[in-house]
């Protein structure tokens, strides 16, 4: 055999052994070390090792971990893939991850890839994203390279307004990279993409449009509002002609709020006439509300309430202290029907005829009776407080508004006194009276009486963490005193030590704005937390205070994680795991997500398996955006006692996508949400596991305080 021979047999044997080693999936062994890096934000050889594997997917999925960590020390790593690796997908994950980084570090890398100018390049796509990432997350004091990376980011976006064919994935993320970075001037460039032929795109861009308030488009919305078939395109018309007070679209407006097939397109309108502030809009407005009314079926069942609920919200901005007889008949007996639940509804009625809602509290026992809401039904003392609060916010020509005002503190300083109240309510449910409390404190605080601050230490030493970071926050928000940072540093440890880091968190915030020598050397506590998010935040507030840079010692994640919850969640990956929600309005299934949110979709089960949903209510709902549950206090502020990572990925925030809610950066738990339309600026930055595929007239159906039934695992 010649050598020419043995040669070539020679490549073809090396080829082949490479090609295998490309098409293998990932083992489990490689997975374990990376989803645990990822779960402790743990940057080091374990990972960087796998930058140069053999085996492109093992490449790739090491550096969508790096992403998620976070660390600058990964950046120049990733950028050798981004720049280097033979493989298109391992380049398009490294522009992704250094977008997740968001930082500075890596932008140049991110630009140069911009001069590529490939009609089919997911790679410049990813870029353009990743760079609007950037210039969202960069402080105040790099303001001048924000302006750079935003005009650099609609440049290529223009770029894409000429080209044929468009390649839509790239004005898409181009689109989203706009609104985050805020380019000066951007309203024309976005504006063009309105005309085009696909309708997400002209989606995106009337989104974009909406969320920037620009109004260089509202020629051709108001033909989209009017004619287009995608009920997105003309919901987010309907947006921007609102947020822009685009007057000429008063009578497209108020036709599409009473009368478009769509509810997400109604619902639009109905906000957009509450920023024309045309008043000529109540009554067509009043009339559909009865409408609405009369249509629901029997008590109990609210199909029509999230479209109600915004006109009850448009009403009280149009008709603010007009007294309108109509208005406030049907608001009157919207309230008395939701038993002063639905805060909406009692801030209309207080913007409408202020000396009318609080005529309803004043008999003699009206203290009694407040008292007697916040322990019967603290949803309803909520709503309550909401409205009282709301008697702050209303201008001094109103009549007589010192006295209203005197008499809404009074009622809210019963609310709050409610455990002296001497009331003795006999049940034997816990009705969790303490849910209100933070809502009253807010409310109350808005009339800035002289003697907030005190009412607001007394609150730090209640058991309720909700209570006990709103007081903080309170105090917060209040002139600095010797008094308050003592009363903070006293509540520290207690704080520290509760599984919900809200209220320590709070405490830090409060703490910073002292602005004090001894406030700095409590928030050094922080730095000793075994909670990194704490740290994180005690470690950013010293820098800002400059009290010097204490970043070393944010150190890593103490996760709560095994290595047999790392194998159960591992396990799942590439099998079939759905979730079968049953509701009090009927059923809708998930497929969840294990390969994108291993984790994440782990968590979900283990809470769903063991009954945690049960009878846990959907405490948010926002029509034309999202459904929100698994919080079992039912405020918002609920869930299971710890934090889980994020597990940000490619998967995007389509309709019907669900994903975890956060306070922050790695603040999930158990809340989750489901988008009802396309929500482009959620995409990378909260985690999706999963997506509904059957039952989303089910999701649209659901109003706020809609009960989970059960939830159903279900995994082949």
């Amino acid at each position: 055999m010649s050598n020419r021979i043995i040669v070539a047999l020679l490549i073809c044997v090396v080829v082949a052994a490479s090609t295998l080693a490309q098409s293998r999936p990932i083992s489990r062994k490689l997975l374990f070390i990376i989803i645990k890096a990822e779960d402790e934000r743990r940057w080091d050889n374990d990972l960087r090792i796998l930058f140069v594997s053999p085996s492109a997917a093992v490449r790739k999925r090491a550096a969508l971990a790096a992403g998620r960590i976070g660390s600058e020390d990964s950046i120049p790593d990733l950028t050798k893939l981004l720049e280097n690796d033979k493989d298109p997908s391992v380049r398009v994950m490294a522009a992704f991850a250094l977008g997740e980084t968001e930082s500075l570090k890596a932008a140049n890398t991110l630009r140069a890839v911009l001069k590529n100018l490939n009609p089919a390049s997911e790679l410049r796509a990813r870029a353009i994203e990743a760079l609007g990432k950037i210039a969202a997350a960069l402080p105040r004091e790099e303001d001048a390279s924000k302006r750079e990376l935003s005009a650099a980011i609609l440049e290529a976006v223009k770029f894409e307004s000429t080209r044929s064919p468009s390649h839509d994935q790239t004005i898409l993320f181009g689109l989203t990279a706009v609104l985050r970075s805020q380019p000066s001037d951007a309203g024309p460039t976005v504006a063009k993409f309105l005309t085009h032929p696909n309708s997400r795109v002209r989606s995106d861009a009337a989104n974009t449009l909406a969320r920037l308030r620009l109004n260089s488009g509202n020629e051709r919305l108001r033909s989209l509002l009017s004619s287009d078939p995608d009920p997105n395109v003309r919901a987010n018309a309907a947006r921007v002609l609102g947020v822009t007070e685009d007057k000429a679209s008063f009578d497209a407006l108020l036709a599409k709020a009473t009368g478009d097939v769509d509810s997400r397109v109604r619902v639009s309108a109905i906000r957009a006439l509450a920023s024309l502030k045309d008043p000529r809009a109540a009554a067509p407005l009043v009339k559909r509300a009865v409408q609405l009314t009369d249509q629901e079926p029997h008590k109990g069942v609210r199909t029509d309430m999230n479209e109600a609920l915004e006109i009850a919200t448009t009403l009280g901005r149009l008709l603010a202290q007009k007294q309108d007889y109509a208005a406030v008949d049907w608001l009157s007996q919207r309230s008395k029907s939701e038993n002063h639940r639905a805060p909406e509804v009692e801030l209309a009625l207080v913007r409408i005829a202020p000396a009318a809602y609080l005529a309803q509290f004043g008999t003699a026992d009206a203290k009694r009776k407040v008292q007697e809401t916040i322990l019967l039904e603290w949803r309803a003392a909520s709503g309550i407080a909401a409205g009282l609060g709301e008697i702050a916010a209303l201008p001094d020509s109103v009549t007589n508004k010192s006295e209203l005002a005197a008499q809404a503190q009074t009622l809210l300083r019963a609310m709050l006194d409610y455990k002296n109240s001497g009331i003795i309510i006999n049940t034997l449910v816990a009705v969790h009276s303490e849910y209100a409390v933070p809502d009253v404190l807010r409310a109350l605080a808005a009339f800035k009486p002289a003697d907030m601050a005190a009412i607001a230490r007394a609150h730090l030493n209640e058991s309720d963490v909700t209570i006990e970071e709103t007081a903080a926050s309170i105090l917060g928000d209040l002139p600095p005193s010797e008094e308050n940072t003592r009363a903070l540093a006293a509540a520290w440890p207690e704080a520290d030590k509760n599984p919900s880091n809200d209220a320590a968190l709070a405490i830090l915030g409060a703490l910073a704005k002292q602005k004090t020598d001894a406030a700095n050397e409590q928030l050094k506590a922080g730095l000793k937390s075994n909670d990194i998010l704490v740290r994180r935040r005690a470690a950013t507030l010293l820098k800002a205070n400059g009290a010097g840079d204490f970043t070393s010692q944010i150190g890593t994640v103490q996760t709560k994680n095994t290595a047999e919850d790392y194998g159960r969640a591992l396990a799942r990956i590439g099998r079939n795991v759905r979730a079968v929600v049953t509701t009090n309005t009927g059923s809708f299934t998930i497929e969840l997500l294990p390969d994108a949110a291993p984790l994440t979709v782990d968590n979900f089960v283990q809470l769903a398996q063991r009954g945690y949903f049960r009878n846990v209510t959907f405490h948010r709902v926002v029509p034309n955006f999202v459904i929100q549950g698994g919080d079992p206090r039912g405020d918002g502020n609920g869930g299971p006692g710890y934090a889980i990572r994020c597990e940000i990925n490619q998967v995007l925030y389509d309709r019907a996508a669900v994903g975890m809610a956060l306070s922050g950066k790695d603040t999930g738990g158990s809340q989750w949400f489901v988008t009802h339309a396309p929500q482009p600026h959620l995409d990378g930055g909260y985690t999706i596991f999963g997506r509904v595929v059957a039952g989303m007239d089910v999701v649209d159906r659901i109003v706020r305080g809609d009960v989970i039934e059960s939830i159903a695992i279900r995994q082949r």
